[in-house]
């Protein structure tokens, strides 16, 4: 129920967009596309995927259910495909640990070594953000403290609940000693944590890239000091899991930054629509690993003594 309230939220959005805007824009987005730019954006997409990859194996060898590179990469873009055309915005990476977790053994760390990738990543892009919308204009600078100060403060109350969180046999007690296993061993640890920030500032490169890409196929001139934190402000509001296979949350922004910052909230809902098309097209490849899985072919396990346990 709760998960069909958040996708209802994302088509109320991209309504409320929508109606306010006009549905032109969206026709706009997609006529801007030609081969070029989705060219463009399948070679970025290659080099976000493997960095995403890169990120899963090393969070995953780290919790004791190791995953190949090769692997990694194909199981990364068939989540990436799945995330964009089913509601939600997640259901491809959770099927991505459900799957490895069968491979493994494991499902329980298998599913956590997914998220806690993910979290690693919405933890570099959240800090890289800040910086950027800090040191260049635009329309979110005013109410980037308050929305500092909010973060910091559910950080700090999770850092202080888990800190504190009692010995006695509770469901509470066993999740939080869980968690702080996980972020010692998966994320803090020397050999690992330095290639998952790397990993994750790739990551984030490519998609500001490929909203740049979007923007000018759309015919936006305005500068990279100007375009570059709109498409951060965007980025951001995108990874809200409030949306219908990645649609709601990322146009409203886009129509707002974009209107505020005078370059007109149908531009804005054009270059969100053109980037999620580029972005759909480059995750095609992963209709050959859906149909590689539907044909039945084994999954590739890992050796045993490459495996890592926690």
């Amino acid at each position: 129920m709760r998960t069909s309230w958040r996708w209802l939220a994302g088509a109320l959005i991209l309504a409320v967009v929508l109606w306010r805007v006009g549905s032109d824009s969206v026709v706009d987005g997609v006529r801007a596309l030609d081969l070029t730019v989705v060219l463009w954006g399948v070679l970025i997409s290659v080099v976000t995927t493997v960095a995403c990859a890169w990120r899963w194996h090393l969070v995953a060898r780290e919790l004791g259910v190791a995953v190949a590179p090769p692997a990694a990469v194909a199981a990364c873009y068939r989540a990436q495909l799945l995330n964009t055309v089913l509601p939600g915005g997640v259901l491809g990476d959770v099927h991505r640990g459900v799957v490895h977790g069968r491979a493994t053994g494991a499902t329980g760390r298998a599913l956590r070594a997914v998220a806690w990738e993910r979290f690693a990543g919405q933890v570099v892009q959240a800090v890289v953000a800040v910086a950027v919308l800090a040191v260049l204009p635009s329309p979110v600078r005013p109410v980037l403290p308050w929305a500092v100060v909010a973060v910091v403060v559910v950080a700090v109350l999770v850092v202080l609940a888990l800190r504190r969180a009692p010995d006695v046999d509770t469901w509470w007690s066993s999740a939080a000693r869980v968690v702080r296993d996980d972020v010692r061993l998966a994320l803090l640890v020397r050999r690992s944590w330095p290639g998952v920030v790397l990993a994750s500032l790739v990551t984030m490169a490519g998609y500001v890239a490929t909203y740049v890409l979007a923007a000018r196929a759309v015919g936006v001139d305005a500068p990279l000091t100007e375009l570059v934190p709109l498409a951060v402000a965007v980025l951001v509001m995108a990874g809200v899991p409030l949306n219908l296979a990645g649609w709601g949350p990322r146009e409203g922004m886009a129509a707002w930054v974009f209107a505020a910052a005078g370059l007109g909230a149908g531009t804005g809902v054009a270059t969100a629509v053109a980037y999620g098309a580029i972005v759909l097209v480059a995750n095609l490849p992963g209709v050959v690993v859906l149909l590689r899985d539907a044909a039945g072919r084994p999954v590739a396990r890992v050796p045993e003594e490459e495996r890592v346990h926690a």
